[in-house]
């Protein structure tokens, strides 16, 4: 099915489900298949176009299900191979696509052929799987190189026998090697397995890892930068003969299957390559997503995305929020500005204000919805929903936190399960009141049926935005800038003016008819004008 004669994932605005915080019907305090399925016609009267669910494999859990044991199966917690297959016939059915998460970088330590590479050795076939080396130093008892993990700390662990494995995250999750071509032929099954029963596409998680530099050279400690675009195992060229094989598997289906990346790689026209005619056909901007509430750099980052990827025929694919960073609600009312997986506590040096996080939040989105391509939605972010920062620290349970001994409180406060109902238990969540992490009193104002009885709510904001983003085509469209004062961005996409006022000063509109807007506009309502952290749409 196409849309307006283009494939649907050139424009599709996809909603992102984190199972363990979506919807509980067991009611043991994590969410499963079944209480998805059971709020979906929630989502689909949002008017996305695709729901991507984070993994529901089996897994240890030790990092939310992203260090997998068994790619063909579902864990009990979320529930069955059959919840599975009914959620993606519901979904289809409410005419959402479903993507889902894959995972090749690694598998759990629990996978059964680690254990089968533990227990066979040096040099078997087994251990070929995965990323071991000897050590260095007098008996090896050096890491393999000086490499350090995402997660904190070396990213090397030995094992009884004396050999290293590799672990790009947590030492739980030992690194695959692509140079093995079981690999290779284990993920086709994968892929092909889930395309059977009907999925749409794949997330592909860590994209831009997999491949290893030749040789696993040292990197130069006195000039490295640690951060999510620096790390030595990332970006290899390698990556893109993996893609090039993956989009060919896929286009051997019928429906337009689709292949995003997740790939942390600067600068964007790098990125682009892995967006090429034929490899993947979205990669996630995290450049927009790192920007400030600026306009300078907001302005930037949009030219530059629109550049590099319309020069490989690709779309540009926004977002805002995920569940690896801090919700934007909050991340843009923050000073100084965090960095990625770092978390933000009570002990923040700025606490975020909640009227100017609200502010923003709903303006950063209205303004990300008018831009011509793909965009995300986290689950909650039609909520308004903020970082939850005052989680104990009994209660955390992202291994960064763990590994860095608090220095990085880590991903927890982006994974609070989410507000459904203002009086019931865990707020609708779950029946039991159970949640895995606790919620914050004050999101009772956010829950989604609070909202609903709310015209002037973010959910309606975003349903309004989805529903002019479908009659003007803005997916599709042409951005062009219009003339602005310093600290307003103002563009023309297709039939629709869209202005951000991203300064401290109210800046004058030009008159149309006002399709969206992020807040209240002040002066009268016959010469309007644009108030601080506020985007507007206009027909015209």
């Amino acid at each position: 099915m196409r849309d307006g004669g283009r494939e649907w994932w050139r424009s599709a605005v996809i909603y992102q489900i984190y199972p363990r915080s979506f919807a509980d019907a067991s009611g043991d305090g994590v969410g499963d298949l079944a209480g998805i399925i059971a709020r979906l016609p929630q989502v689909a009267s949002l008017g996305v176009d695709a729901i991507w669910l984070s993994p529901f494999y089996p897994s240890p859990q030790r990092d939310g299900g992203y260090d997998v044991s068994d790619f063909f199966g579902v864990d009990p917690m979320f529930g069955t191979l059959a919840d599975a297959e009914r959620l993606i016939d519901t979904a289809h059915g409410l005419g959402l696509r479903v993507v889902i998460d894959i995972v090749p970088n690694h598998s759990s330590s629990e996978h059964p052929w680690f254990q089968a590479a533990l227990a066979a050795g040096p040099g078997s076939p087994e251990r070929e799987r995965y990323v071991f080396r000897d050590g260095r130093g007098p008996g090896g008892a050096q890491p393999p190189n000086n490499w350090q993990s995402r997660f904190g700390g070396p990213a090397w662990i030995r094992v009884p026998d004396g050999q290293w494995y590799m672990h790009a995250f947590d030492t739980s999750q030992p690194d695959f090697n692509w140079d093995c071509s079981d690999v290779a032929q284990h993920f086709d099954e994968v892929l092909r397995w889930w395309l059977d029963r009907g999925v749409d596409g794949f997330r592909i998680d860590v994209a831009h890892g997999s491949v290893k530099p030749a040789g696993l050279p040292d990197v130069d400690m006195a000039t490295w930068v640690p951060g999510p675009m620096t790390a030595p195992y990332f970006d290899v060229d390698g990556v893109h003969e993996i893609y090039r094989s993956w989009r060919s598997l896929v286009e051997s289906y019928d429906g337009e299957r689709m292949l995003c990346a997740e790939a942390w790689v600067q600068p964007i026209d790098r990125l682009a390559r892995y967006v090429r005619p034929d490899e993947l056909h979205q990669a996630f901007n995290f450049a927009y997503l790192q920007c400030g509430w600026d306009a300078g750099e907001l302005r930037g980052v949009i030219d530059e995305s629109l550049a590099a990827f319309g020069a490989v025929g690709a779309p540009s694919t926004w977002v805002l929020s995920n569940h690896d960073t801090i919700r934007h609600t909050t991340r843009l009312a923050v000073d100084p500005r965090p960095v990625h997986g770092q978390g933000i506590g009570p002990d923040w040096p700025s606490q975020p204000d909640p009227v100017l996080s609200d502010r923003r939040g709903r303006a950063a989105m209205l303004l990300m919805l008018a831009l011509p391509g793909s965009a995300y939605i986290y689950q909650g972010d039609e909520l308004g929903l903020p970082e939850a920062i005052d989680l104990p620290a009994t209660v955390r349970q992202d291994p960064t936190c763990f590994r860095t001994a608090g220095a990085f409180l880590g991903r927890d406060g982006a994974r609070v399960p989410i507000p459904w109902e203002a009086e019931a238990p865990a707020f609708g969540f779950s029946p039991s009141g159970a949640s895995w992490l606790p919620q914050p009193p004050e999101w009772a104002r956010l829950a989604r049926d609070r909202q609903e009885a709310e015209p002037a709510s973010t959910v309606h904001l975003v349903r309004a935005a989805l529903e002019a983003r479908r009659k003007y085509g803005l997916g599709h469209g042409d951005l062009h800038w219009l003339p602005s004062p310093e600290g307003v961005l103002a563009f023309r996409n297709d039939g629709v003016m869209v202005i951000a006022n991203a300064s401290d000063v109210v800046a004058s509109l030009p008159s149309g008819r006002v399709l969206a807007a992020s807040g209240p506009l002040a002066g009268g309502a016959d010469a309007p004008d644009l108030p601080p952290d506020t985007t507007v749409w206009l027909e015209g």
